[in-house]
């Protein structure tokens, strides 16, 4: 059992569902293996331009996305160049607009404050419409909640949701919490990951091998 670096769909038939790794190209968008997003509005396979915005290579910044996460439609991920800078008396871009202005090109990341990537940990669901902003992590198995704003970042198997997004839950007592951090079976092989799937999908980490 293997994972091919060509494959786009995971299922048959459906064109709605994709493998985010086999999508997003550059140097500043990465996603694990398995990790899908799910779209019913536009084309999946345009993740990167309709998802993934103010994003400029200017920056530099990054998305980085784990393993095995399932990314619901419409999410958004929003980068530094939406942050239009409070240093400033005014929050205009002018760097922007350097030729109007007669300013130098090389100041034009002055326009906006960097706050740095996002990274996503392997394991995580961001729900439907949730908007997650420049310079959060969100560690591994998190939820982030339909229609949130994520401004902070959220602990590895936290329930997040809210706007802003604020942690709800635990999904885990903490020593199983700290169990699967030490494992992280997403990382093992695909095929001791498809042999442990009875255990993953039945909660108990103790069954894990």
């Amino acid at each position: 059992m293997t994972i091919s670096d060509q494959k786009i769909y995971p299922r048959t038939g459906d064109r709605e569902t994709v493998y985010l790794k086999s999508v997003v190209t550059g140097p500043y968008v990465v996603a694990g293996d398995f990790t899908m997003y799910n779209d019913f509005v536009k084309d999946p396979r345009d993740f990167q331009r309709n998802n993934v915005l103010y994003h400029y290579p200017v920056n530099q910044d990054k998305l980085v996305i784990g393993k095995f996460c399932s990314i619901a439609c419409g999410a958004k991920f929003l980068f530094n160049s939406a942050n239009h800078t409070q240093t400033s008396l005014s929050t205009y871009p002018f760097p922007i607009f350097f030729e109007e202005w007669n300013l130098d090109i090389k100041d034009i990341a002055s326009a906006w404050d960097n706050k740095g990537d996002i990274v996503i940990g392997s394991d995580v669901w961001i729900g439907y419409e949730a908007v997650i902003l420049a310079g959060v992590t969100i560690g591994d198995g998190a939820i982030i909640g339909t229609r949130a704003v994520v401004t902070k970042d959220v602990p590895p198997y936290t329930v997040a949701g809210g706007v802003p997004a604020r942690p709800i839950r635990r999904r885990f007592p903490d020593e199983t919490v700290a169990a699967l951090l030490d494992l992280k079976w997403w990382d093992w092989p695909v095929e001791k990951i498809a042999q442990n799937l009875p255990a993953i999908q039945s909660g108990n980490v103790e069954q894990l091998q």
